[in-house]
């Protein structure tokens, strides 16, 4: 129960921590991929930009309770498509959710997609983003120096498994 409380407290942490400053870099966002701006997009996007580490659909549905679910979801998967968010599907069959503007701004859907690992922790099942190890043009030179010349990814998907620094201790 514990456990459930501290993702609980996390998320609503972040959520109240969306600044009027992070509101307004999600509206910017929002607007530079021309998504219509609804409160509920930006209060998710808002959250998603100042949150450490990816969150469940659960996560985020605890921490916005005047939320319903289907909006939520619908935020979710607009920000997704809008390639400003990306969806980490979990071995425990839980999709997290973390902000994901590295390609967002590309006019090429191709580009858009989720090019990057994650690292989860088998003790608290946190999941934070591996930006900078998985850099895409780094993992499609490995992928072509594997397979050859002509192999093209579009999403990459790699999670390392261990102790996060909280657990670890």
């Amino acid at each position: 129960m514990a456990k459930t409380t501290n993702v609980k407290n996390s998320v609503t942490r972040a959520a109240k921590a969306a600044t009027a400053a992070t509101a307004a870099r999600a509206e910017a966002q929002l607007r530079q991929a021309s998504v219509r701006i609804t409160a509920a997009r930006v209060n998710v996007l808002a959250a998603l930009l100042d949150a450490p580490r990816a969150f469940s659909h659960q996560d985020m549905q605890d921490a916005f309770t005047d939320m319903d679910r289907v909006t939520l979801y619908r935020a979710l998967d607009c920000l997704i498509d809008a390639g400003l968010a990306h969806k980490i599907a979990g071995d425990d069959r839980v999709f997290r959710y973390s902000a994901g503007t590295e390609h967002a701004a590309s006019p090429d859907p191709e580009v858009r997609h989720h090019q990057h690992g994650h690292f989860k922790c088998t003790r608290c099942a946190k999941v934070f983003c591996l930006d900078s190890i998985g850099e895409a043009g780094l993992l499609r030179d490995a992928l072509e120096e594997s397979l050859g010349k002509g192999f093209q990814s579009h999403d990459i998907e790699f999670t390392i498994k261990g102790w996060c620094a909280d657990c670890a201790q």
